[in-house]
């Protein structure tokens, strides 16, 4: 839904824009040096003009990092041929732009979508016999990552032209972050890998998304005939809904459309687990609170009371990704079990003790 919905305000957006062409900031600072424009938007245009990024140097990068992943990404992944590597990289400069321009207008990141698009495609091409599986995922990393850095450009293009900011040092910045991100990246996921049971359905870190993406392919490799009974059947059935519910949220008022469910936000606990709601509840019943108690403070420090709670639970996992590495338990462990299993629990604690 999101997906038809971006390429309807694109074409709408575009065809504005042809319409008032003729109004453009850009194009009137150009044509008519009489402009009716602000002093700060004159600034903000020529600023962002000054330190544009050359065309040929960005053509020019783009053709030599497709050359060196069409080269090295097999040599990883031997499933995803060099050949299908380069159809990515002639595909991906198409959908980066389609990514980018929906994520300016709508603030929606639609990379993964794009990846899952492609996962389908290139799994279904290789087939089952030659590990369609891997190449898929594989292919659908390469354009996840390409829309996805081309959509976070924009918008560090679009903060530095609101702050005249250079935007060739704006480049320069995302392109230290990620060289910086090849090595942490891969040192990070050690550091989970051998701390902590990744992929335990059990475990602290599921990775659903893992398991969520890999269903997809062996569903592009083998097709409908892969899945459960009826499933198809209950698939289309909650598709539909999600539309529906996604459609009158749209076409409601402001007033009424925030009682309406987003049908993503209903799925998220499904794979996640509960937990993930529960913990979500909390955090709303205290906004809540908060901003009936004080409106303007809830309002202005919010975002920042969430993203203190968000770095502060990533951090956290990182000395406890240490401590587990170093064999170091917690001094106090505390479990919820059912009343059932309470006589085995204190059977296996008494017999610790004697044993002690």
């Amino acid at each position: 839904y999101n997906l038809v919905k971006i390429f309807v305000v694109i074409a709408r957006e575009i065809c504005i824009v042809q319409l008032k062409k003729g109004d453009q900031p850009v194009q009137a600072l150009q044509d008519n040096k009489n402009s009716r424009q602000s002093r700060d938007d004159e600034l903000q245009i020529e600023m962002f003009f000054k330190d544009r990024i050359p065309t040929r140097f960005a053509v020019s990068g783009y053709i030599v990092l497709a050359a060196i992943s069409t080269a090295a990404v097999p040599t990883i992944f031997p499933q995803l041929k060099w050949y299908l590597v380069l159809v990515c990289y002639l595909l991906a400069p198409a959908i980066a732009f389609c990514n980018s321009y929906g994520m300016g207008l709508t603030n929606l990141n639609l990379a993964p979508t794009y990846g899952k698009i492609a996962l389908f495609i290139f799994a279904s091409l290789v087939g089952s016999s030659d590990g369609g599986v891997i190449a898929g995922l594989a292919a659908c990393g390469i354009i996840m990552s390409i829309a996805c850095s081309a959509a976070d450009l924009m918008q560090d293009f679009k903060c530095g032209y609101l702050t005249l900011s250079s935007p060739r040092s704006m480049f320069i910045s995302q392109l230290t972050g990620v060289v910086l991100g090849c090595v942490i990246a891969p040192l990070t996921l050690w550091l989970f890998w051998v701390a902590f049971d990744i992929g335990d359905p059990d475990g602290e870190y599921k990775a659903p998304f893992a398991i969520i993406f890999r269903e997809m392919a062996i569903l592009g490799v083998e097709g409908v005939a892969a899945l459960p009974q009826h499933c198809l059947e209950i698939c289309c059935a909650f598709f539909l809904a999600a539309l529906a519910i996604n459609l009158l949220r749209d076409v409601t008022p402001a007033s009424a459309s925030r009682f309406i469910p987003i049908p993503m936000a209903m799925a998220v606990p499904f794979y996640i687990g509960a937990f993930f709601g529960v913990d979500m509840l909390i955090g709303t019943v205290i906004l809540f609170v908060w901003q009936k108690l004080n409106r303007r403070g809830a309002d202005d420090y919010a975002v920042a009371v969430a993203s203190g709670l968000i770095c502060g639970d990533g951090i956290w996992s990182i000395p406890s990704a240490v401590l587990s590495i170093l064999r170091i338990d917690p001094p106090v462990c505390m479990a919820f079990r059912p009343s059932s299993a309470f006589s085995r629990c204190a059977s296996f604690y008494s017999c610790t003790k004697e044993n002690e």
